[in-house]
């Protein structure tokens, strides 16, 4: 993991907020590009917690995808189910997830 410094607080919590989430990226055929590296991290930016999702004939696991699509765009990977998963990257400069414990 790249910047796995989130705490199991912090990630049960972030968890808790993105089970009602919907899933706005899939990861194909293609895998894991520069270009959805690229849409991810935009995405992070914005919202700072994302969900993602896995296709069966992308050849990835949901654990490989988000293993480095995380290190790719400096996330953090709060949760991987099935064959979804969840990113989280703090903006620093304009936070939009208030409450999250300290460490």
């Amino acid at each position: 993991m790249v910047n796995d410094m989130l705490t199991s607080k912090q990630r049960a919590y972030l968890r808790g907020i993105a089970s009602n989430y919907e899933t706005i990226f899939q990861i194909g055929k293609g895998g894991v590009t520069e270009a959805v590296c690229h849409d991810v991290s935009e995405a992070l930016r914005k919202r700072e917690l994302i969900k993602l999702r896995v296709l069966d004939n992308s050849g990835w696991t949901a654990r490989e995808a988000a293993d480095a699509v995380a290190e790719n765009v400096g996330a953090d990977v709060v949760q991987v189910i099935g064959s979804r998963f969840v990113l989280f990257k703090r903006n620093e400069k304009e936070p939009v997830i208030e409450g999250i414990p300290k460490k």
